[in-house]
């Protein structure tokens, strides 16, 4: 058997997520600095083990004013906490190209085990002969497990931000 390490393709990928905003539209934002990597042995996705850090002050919702907010203390306190990471503790085949994967997300020094889905879309080579392989993982999380309490209340009831958040990565690794 032999090892391989893959490491991501940025310009490639996409680590996002979504919120309800007053209860009945989604916020979307995305990470622009982030890092993963991906090791398994004789290039199959089940033996894989990722990883990924995403810099916190690089959190984007296409509006600088809630992007400042989001950074302070009322949320990720990016001064104290500047990174947010996930490490893979068990990848599980459901279909053909179809996982979960579990592992550790740490937010602001609280880590949880959750459980993503996976989509494993296989191996393929690029015009320049590099070995790429691509991901799609999805999940869930509440906010507030980690510590990101902030909200306030709506004057015809319910909250501002949801508790509930829609993780969604869309990964291109290359091999080394």
């Amino acid at each position: 058997m032999s090892k391989s390490i893959w490491e991501i393709d940025p310009t490639h990928s996409e680590i996002g997520f979504k919120v309800k905003h007053m209860m009945f539209t989604n916020v979307s934002g995305k990470f622009k600095n982030f890092r993963s990597t991906m090791e398994n042995e004789d290039n199959h996705f089940e033996t894989s083990e990722l990883s990924f850090t995403a810099e916190v002050n690089s959190l984007d919702t296409s509006n600088e004013d809630r992007d400042n907010h989001l950074r302070s203390a009322d949320f990720f306190d990016v001064e104290e906490f500047p990174l947010i990471s996930y490490k893979s503790t068990g990848i599980k085949k459901i279909n053909e190209g179809q996982f979960t994967v579990s592992g550790d997300l740490t937010i602001k020094n609280v880590t949880k085990n959750i459980t993503l889905d996976a989509e494993y879309s296989g191996l393929m080579k690029d015009p320049w002969g590099n070995t790429k392989a691509g991901v799609a993982l999805t999940g869930k999380i509440n906010r507030k497990n980690f510590g990101l309490t902030w909200n306030a209340a709506l004057e015809t009831g319910g909250v501002l931000v949801g508790e509930e958040i829609k993780l969604a990565a869309e990964i291109q690794l290359i091999k080394q």
